[in-house]
Parts: C-alpha cells; sequence; structure tokens
C-alpha cells in the first residue's frame, strides 16, 4: 500500500471515493508490470525498444491481444473465445473463460500493450520457448504468468493460462456482486471505472465525508487543547478556521487507508491513487491560505499593529499577494501530481510572459501602483481623501488593481492604482484640529469704540469653547474695505471628527452674531461678507 502524500477539497473525493465499494476482503495488491520471464539483466538492450520501430503483423503477439480485448469490450465473448486455448471438453464454457479471462487481466495485470511484441514470431530475447509469450503475472503465494501460445495463424493464451482461469476469478473479492449485476453496469465507464462503481460514488462520497467531519473535529479538538495552554492566539484561530480543510483532508486519507480494501482493477486504481494525491495537495495549500487569513487577523488585533496605522493598512494588501502566491504555487503542485510536465509550462509561460507583459502593461502598472500605496501609506481605508482637488471620498476598498471611494452624493469612483500612485492626494485623516477661518464684514458707520469691543467680544466668545487650541487664535481687522470693516477671525478646535465641528462652529457663529448686535452694530448689507472655511472637509455623509 502506497503512504499518503505528505498532504492532507471534496471535488477530487467524490471521485476517488466512488471505489470505496467491496466486501471487506483485502484485495491483491496490484504490483507494478514484471520484466517477461528471462529478461535481460540490468545494462542489456531492452528488447522492447528495438520492437518499437517494428510494424505490428496481423499474426503478431500484440495484434492477437489486442483483438481479444477488443471483442471483450464490444461484449463479444463468444469470438473473443477464439483468442484461448481451451480443452475440446470445455468448449461450451469458452465464452464465459473468455468474460473471466477479461476481468481477471484488468484486476491484476491491466495489459500494456506496447510492452508486447509486434512481430509474427514474438519476442525472441525473452528466453522462453519458441512459440509461446508472457503478457504479465497474476500475483499470489506463487505468482501465475499469463502466457500467449503460437498458432498457425494467430497467438492464443496458452491451455496452462485458461486451466488457471476460474481459480483466478473465484479469488476475487467482489465476485458474488460481478455474478448478480445486470451486465449493462458491469462495463467500463470514464477512466475504466465499472458504471456500478459510479453509480455508488455519492454515496461513498458522503461516508468518507462524514467519517472526515468526524475526524477533523475531534482533531480540532485536541490540538485546540493544546493551543489553549500557549501564550498565542493564533493557533487557537488557525483551529478555529481550519475545519474544512481536515475535513477534506481526513476524508481523502480514509479513501487511501481504505485503498487495499477496495476492488480495483489496475488502471483505475492508479488513477484514483493520482486524485488522492491532488486532492491532498489541495487540502495542503487550502489550509496555508487560511493560516495567511489568520495571521493577517492577527496583525490586524495585535496591540503594536493598533498603534501602526500604517501597518494596519498595509496587512490586508500583504495578505492578497501572498494569498495569490499560495494560489499559484498550489496549482503547479496540483498539477505536477497530476502528471503534468510544470517546468515545460513554466518555460511556456516565461516565453509568451513578455507578450502577456506588453498587453496588459496597465494591469503591472496597477499591480506596483498598489504595492507602492501600501508601502508609502499616504492614506488608509475610512480615511476622507481629496485626489487633486477633483475627486473627494471616503476609501472603502484598497485593491489589487484599484482603490473605491465613497463620494458625499453616496456613488462610488473607482480610480486604478497606478493611476492614483501619480495623483496628489490630500486626506484629512491625519489632522489633529480643524480650523475655522472667516472674514466678518461689520458695516461703515461703526465706531472705533464699538469695532473695538466687538473684537474683544469674538475673542471671548472663541476662548470661552473648551475645544479650543490656545494658540494661533487671531481676531484681527484686516481692512477698511470699500463695502464692509473686514475683520479676520482664526482659530483651531481639538476634534477630527467633522460632525462635532459643525457644531462648534454654529454656536461660534451665533455667537459672534450676539456681540455685534450688543455693540449697536451690524453686518454690512445687503450681502454681507461672511464666510466661513475650514481645512477640513465635507461630512462624511
Amino acid at each position: 500500500m502506497r503512504r499518503p502524500a505528505p498532504a492532507l477539497r471534496l471535488a477530487p473525493a467524490l471521485v476517488a471515493a466512488a471505489l470505496l465499494v467491496g466486501s471487506g476482503v483485502p484485495a491483491h495488491a496490484a504490483p507494478p508490470r514484471p520484466a517477461p520471464t528471462g529478461a535481460p539483466a540490468a545494462g542489456a538492450a531492452d528488447p522492447t525498444a528495438a520492437d518499437a520501430d517494428l510494424e505490428v503483423a496481423p499474426d503478431s503477439p500484440r495484434a492477437s491481444v489486442k483483438a481479444y480485448l477488443d471483442l471483450c469490450n464490444a461484449g463479444d465473448y463468444g469470438q473473443a473465445a477464439e483468442y484461448l486455448d481451451v480443452p475440446a471438453a470445455a468448449k461450451k464454457d469458452a465464452p464465459l473463460l473468455a468474460r473471466r479471462l477479461k476481468v481477471v487481466l484488468d484486476r491484476f495485470v491491466g495489459v500494456d500493450l506496447e510492452a508486447i511484441s509486434p512481430a509474427s514470431a514474438g519476442r525472441r530475447s525473452d528466453r522462453l520457448p519458441a512459440g509461446l509469450e508472457d503478457v504479465g503475472v497474476v500475483p499470489g503465494h506463487k505468482p501465475d504468468p499469463v502466457r500467449l501460445a503460437r498458432r498457425p495463424d494467430r497467438w492464443v493464451f496458452s491451455r496452462s493460462t485458461v486451466e488457471h482461469v476460474d481459480a483466478w476469478y473465484d479469488g476475487l473479492e467482489d465476485r458474488w456482486l460481478r455474478e448478480r449485476l445486470p451486465p449493462g453496469l458491469l462495463r467500463s465507464g470514464p477512466k475504466g471505472l465499472p458504471w456500478w462503481q459510479w453509480a455508488v460514488a455519492p454515496i461513498v462520497a458522503t461516508l468518507a465525508w462524514v467519517v472526515g467531519r468526524f475526524l477533523s473535529f475531534w482533531t480540532r479538538a485536541v490540538l485546540g487543547r493544546l493551543a489553549a495552554r500557549t501564550r498565542t492566539s493564533w493557533d487557537d484561530l488557525f483551529f478555529e478556521k481550519a475545519g474544512p480543510p481536515l475535513t477534506l483532508g481526513w476524508a481523502l486519507v480514509a479513501v487511501y487507508l481504505a485503498m487495499p480494501w477496495l476492488p480495483l482493477d489496475v488502471g483505475p486504481r492508479a488513477f484514483v491513487e493520482t486524485v488522492l494525491d491532488a486532492g491532498l495537495t489541495l487540502a495542503l495549500f487550502w489550509l496555508l491560505l487560511r493560516a495567511v487569513d489568520v495571521t493577517g487577523e492577527r496583525f490586524l488585533t495585535s496591540p503594536k499593529t493598533k498603534d501602526e496605522p500604517s501597518v494596519r493598512s498595509l496587512v490586508p494588501l500583504l495578505a492578497r499577494v501572498t494569498k495569490v502566491g499560495v494560489i499559484g504555487l498550489g496549482a503547479a503542485a496540483v498539477f505536477s501530481v497530476l502528471g503534468y510536465k510544470v517546468t515545460s509550462l513554466l518555460a511556456g509561460l516565461g516565453i509568451g510572459g513578455i507578450a502577456l507583459a506588453l498587453a496588459a502593461q496597465k494591469t503591472v502598472e496597477n499591480l506596483f501602483g498598489s504595492i507602492s500605496i501600501g508601502v508609502d501609506q499616504p492614506f488608509r481605508v475610512g480615511d476622507f481623501v481629496k485626489v487633486d482637488e477633483v475627486v473627494s471620498g471616503t476609501v472603502e476598498t484598497i485593491g489589487l488593481r484599484s482603490t473605491r471611494l465613497r463620494t458625499l452624493d453616496r456613488t462610488r469612483i473607482t480610480i486604478p492604482n497606478g493611476k492614483l500612485a501619480d495623483q496628489r492626494i490630500e486626506s484629512f485623516a491625519p489632522r489633529d484640529r480643524i480650523r475655522l477661518a472667516c472674514v466678518l464684514g461689520i458695516a461703515h458707520g461703526t465706531r472705533a469704540k464699538d469695532l473695538r469691543a466687538i473684537l474683544t467680544g469674538c475673542e471671548r466668545v472663541l476662548r470661552a469653547r473648551g475645544e479650543l487650541h490656545p494658540d494661533g487664535v487671531v481676531v484681527r481687522l484686516k481692512d477698511l474695505g470699500p463695502a464692509a470693516l473686514d475683520v479676520e477671525i482664526t482659530a483651531w478646535f481639538e476634534t477630527t471628527d467633522f460632525a462635532v465641528f459643525q457644531r462648534i462652529r454654529e454656536d461660534v457663529l451665533l455667537g459672534f452674531l450676539e456681540v455685534i448686535e450688543g455693540a449697536g452694530a451690524s453686518l454690512a448689507g445687503p450681502a454681507p461678507s461672511l464666510a466661513a472655511t475650514h481645512a477640513g472637509g465635507p461630512a462624511k455623509g
């Protein structure tokens, strides 16, 4: 039995678990094809290499075996029996023997036509007597060879091979089932699996999944208790999220461990083992993806990260890049397990990479722009920003290709990162206070004494606010304009919440009006020059 791959998803299990059907009796291990009897020693020339260049003769061993297999696959066992050396007394049972021999060959031998001689006389370098040809062996306490014998017009399975067919067939663990299923269900379906095994695939897959869920639960329960004793919380979070990939891994392992008891033919067995290896590899990289998610969440909740806003914005971007890398490596590993030449694939991608890069310049530009934004940290998710004095909004998402802003009108603007990285960006989030700046236009005719009272009163209104920043308070007569006496007012308020600043600004402006009215003055009319501005931005609506 092969050992499970060093890895731990349900789609591969659905295919592999279709074979988890049998009587519970261990099946014979399917050994690799042995060399023909009397094969040359190591280092000698391979006789099959010389046969590879020969044309297949109509009366060769390969042609006879192929004709026999084709007739059996078509269900014509009467004609297939012509390729068996059946004793005269057993002629009436010849079709049955032909069918049973086909089952035995599929189960234990797995005939490889390319390994059978295409010459009329057979392979003369196998040290067998002339007129005999080895096809394979049936494993057991004493392996029995499956041989062909030469007849005047064709090669047939030898008398000794035919005499062993019933004994070999009786040793099949699923013989009872084969004798009672309809012939249509016994025929081979996709990948060589009989249709009856494909029919029970959903049931077996469900059973394997239940076993996987059970083992995954106990695995996380045991390891979770061990993780609870550690000081870090990373392992606790990881085992909470590792349930699905562990379930998949244990389901595939359950099928893997049951392989010796499964009634599988040689070809389907190799296919199932390959699918299991690919599924286990896929489960491993699924676990790695969960580990990346947990690591990102752990960094975001870390006390050190909370004190570093730039790191908090960089972590999600790094997590996405890491996950893309893990997915790429996982895909390469799975394709490699499935038998694809990954090196050739990567080489082809390298050659086509130049053309792809030329066709995807903007995509690459946006990718590097996202990295630049992540490293430079001009803004973070949740910040209110202004881009080139044209676009303003709250940052919702910083992706690998673009950044999305939510405007004050509740519309969404998407800006490619490559373009955004080169633009002037004003972020309102880093500010520690908001500025109030306004000019009061006092009507002409106001006496200097009253104007001084207005200046003093306005400054008093400002300093009465507890949110006022003590430095930078300006209340001064700015200009004797043709339309009004301009009073310049500037002050900072220690708040970063624009809604709070709006309430402060309202109270302060009303206080200014009360001071002006108390001094017996008024604002210049009919269009008073009153403008309240700030260095903040509109409310985040």
